[in-house]
């Protein structure tokens, strides 16, 4: 099946061909995202309002919606300008008004002509002691009191989008939409008593009460299962074109990796030997490796990277471990030198610094095999980089790369394994959405000897009394870090005040004491400055978030964070992991400006309470949603219409383990279970999953 299947066109027709939606009208729609039938019906109602009728509206408590059976009375058109026009009405046990503004005599005479009876729907309110119904929602003939919903759904507007408006479009987009062949395994429909999708959206679009809003509803958790399956099929799939590829055996002699273990002075902990032995497995086995190491900070994730290369290297290839920065990429390379070197394996660095003959040399060497081991930044996949035999590449730092860039780092060896590293601990939830396609190892340990970090919070009234400490740390050799706020989302600002906390410091401290690293900063300068703090010739490290990631100087025992309420906690986890790295006990300063919104306090009392990252991160999705934890320009997660990544984490676990089972059994979905998927991939629009199968 090659092109969308024939039942759904009509979901995917213009916004136009629906009734009562001109040009003007799609055009505002779209400017929300919707611009066929399907975007309307995946559009569910907010919350809903009781139109349930009642006899008269004496006893109900203004304001509130009410739906009464009156009989028209007087009417008393405005007198002067810009006043209201009213008609009197009478239930059956009391009178009230309704009142028009702007509105037309003759209109409103013929709608509701003196005498006669009609079923009026809207907010009663209470002005001046007078009950009054301003423009009625509803006023409709006896007959055709069956035209208002007894619970009416409320859908999410814009600007130029009214309620009426989506009534009609949704009622119209369910009139088109097609009864479909189940998609989702027969045992989970009876498991959690789901309908058919097609129920499910008729149900979800026109509750009858509150309860139905819930994102526990069946019909509505139905609906959000489909998008998270639909999602999990398109990352199966993604995972099995991966694994399908040529993997290629390489099975590691352990020689190397225990040289490199006999010679360090602690034992691993049980997470990373796990780790490593899960690792280990993927790279022997004969289908391409696709894994997360996800590790919180100082978890020891850098050994389990060197094991895995170490690995390669055994079994006669190459490995590469790419970072995002050239600081990360040099700290690699400081990090596992020595170790390489004990264990006799060549390993080299590769960035946009080398030039001329130098880099003609390290190339020649590596397309010989001679260079066993290459750390880098992404230059290590430009043209003209070529590998003896690349059999593992590690990327650190994973979420600023996308499942595409995963794909094409395969391209480069042949059949590579790919071990991606992240020091941000994700949700469960987001993990998943995140990255299905791949198979998972987690270090939830510490490695022995680390030092847990002091936090505390301190206002910035006390911030002489900081720098007062820190003046004496300095005079005891310790160091320390000065990260600056984030100042909105601009660099330059926030290279400003980076620079004005330099000057601060170094006119209390002295001169030579500071240092300043910034966004902003050519690398040269960024590394150099780097160099000198780690080598301890500055004392204070005044930065911006430039050193979230990965920088590493065991002295560095001092965290102070200014207007810490400014980041997120996933951040302010990571900078307080760069300290706590050395024998010292270290302290970690939250920095806060009074007065602290109520979320803004709970968010660094999570940080003073805890060090773990996992906890952190969930705390984090819980209050801010799953846009902001990741960042949303660079995050990979989907977003999605339905479902709830936040209040659906247990779902999404349910969708990937049957996204895998069902291409397990049926790779190419052939069977009749699988042509219904291919249908919800085209209703999800995952037209990549579309293109997979056919790659399959």
């Amino acid at each position: 099946m090659t092109g969308r299947p024939e039942k759904l066109f009509p979901l995917f027709s213009a916004m136009t061909s629906l009734d009562g939606i001109g040009p003007k009208t799609a055009l505002t729609l779209e400017s929300v995202g919707i611009t066929k039938p399907r975007d309307l019906l995946m559009t569910l109602p907010l919350s809903g309002v009781d139109r349930g009728q009642r006899a008269t509206i004496r006893d109900v408590v203004a304001p509130a919606v009410v739906t009464v059976e009156v009989t028209i009375g007087e009417h008393f058109p405005p007198r002067t300008r810009g006043r209201p026009y009213r008609i009197h009405v009478t239930d059956a046990e009391t009178t009230f008004q309704l009142v028009f503004f702007h509105a037309r005599g003759d209109y409103l005479s013929k709608q509701l002509p003196t005498g006669q009876r009609r079923i009026v729907s809207g907010k009663i309110e209470v002005f001046d002691n007078v009950a009054q119904m301003v423009h009625p929602d509803h006023m409709l003939r006896i007959e055709d009191a069956a035209q208002i919903p007894t619970f009416e759904p409320v859908y999410p507007l814009h600007a130029g989008i009214t309620q009426k408006l989506m009534w009609k479009g949704t009622r119209a987009s369910l009139g088109l939409a097609p009864d479909l062949a189940e998609w989702i395994d027969p045992s989970l429909v009876t498991q959690h008593g789901w309908p058919t999708w097609l129920q499910a959206m008729r149900d979800a679009h026109t509750p009858e009460a509150t309860s139905d809003l819930s994102m526990h509803a069946v019909a509505r958790e139905r609906l959000a299962y489909d998008e998270l399956f639909a999602h999990q099929v398109t990352l199966a799939l993604a995972r099995a074109v991966a694994r399908r590829g040529k993997g290629r055996s390489s099975k590691p002699t352990n020689i190397l990796q225990n040289k490199v273990l006999a010679g360090l002075p602690y034992k691993s902990t049980g997470a990373q030997t796990r780790a490593v032995t899960e690792i280990s497995a993927d790279l022997a086995a004969p289908m391409r490796m696709n894994r997360l190491l996800q590790g919180d900070v100082g978890s020891g994730k850098t050994l389990v990277a060197l094991m895995a290369l170490l690995a390669v290297v055994e079994a006669g290839g190459q490995g590469v471990m790419m970072a995002p920065t050239e600081i990360l990429a040099r700290q690699h390379l400081e990090g596992l030198q020595p170790l390489a070197t004990s264990a006799g394996v060549n390993l080299e660095i590769l960035t946009g610094r080398d030039k001329g003959a130098d880099r003609a040399a390290k190339l020649a060497r590596l397309a010989a095999g001679d260079i066993q081991i290459l750390v880098g930044t992404h230059a290590v996949f430009q043209k003209g980089v070529d590998f003896a035999d690349l059999r593992l590449a590690i990327i650190d730092e994973q979420h600023r790369f996308g499942v595409a860039q995963r794909m094409e780092l395969g391209a480069k060896g042949q059949a590579v394994d790919v071990l991606v590293m992240t020091a941000t601990p994700i949700p469960r939830s987001l993990a998943l959405a995140q990255y299905g396609d791949m198979d998972v190892s987690v270090l939830d340990e510490k490695p022995p000897g680390r030092m847990p970090v002091q936090t505390a919070l301190v206002s910035t009234n006390r911030i002489d009394e900081v720098v007062d400490k820190l003046r004496r740390a300095v005079a005891d050799g310790r160091q320390a870090y000065w990260v600056c706020p984030l100042v909105e989302e601009s660099e330059f600002l926030d290279m400003t005040a980076a620079e004005e906390r330099f000057k601060r410091l170094r006119a209390t401290l002295g001169e030579s004491v500071v240092g300043l690293v910034h966004g902003q900063m050519p690398s040269a300068d960024k590394d150099a400055a780097m160099a000198r703090f780690v080598s301890g010739k500055t004392k204070v490290l005044v930065a911006t978030t430039v050193i979230e990631v990965g920088v590493n100087v065991p002295n560095a025992s001092i965290m102070v964070i200014e207007r810490a309420e400014t980041f997120g906690l996933a951040q302010l986890h990571q900078l307080r992991g760069r300290v706590g790295r050395g024998s010292a006990a270290s302290t970690c300063l939250l920095l806060f400006q009074d007065p602290l919104t109520e979320t803004g306090r709970r968010r660094l009392e999570i940080l003073r309470e805890t060090e773990d990252g996992f906890k952190i991160s969930e705390e984090d999705l819980a209050m801010r949603g799953a846009g902001d934890v990741i960042g949303t320009a660079q995050s990979g997660v989907p977003r999605f219409r339905i479902a709830d990544l936040e209040r659906q984490a247990s779902l999404m676990q349910v969708a990937q383990t049957d996204a895998r089972k069902l291409l397990n059994d049926d790779q190419k979905l052939e069977t009749s279970r699988g042509e219904a998927v291919r249908t919800a991939l085209w209703l999800m629009e995952q037209d990549k999953a579309i293109r997979l199968i056919s790659v399959g």
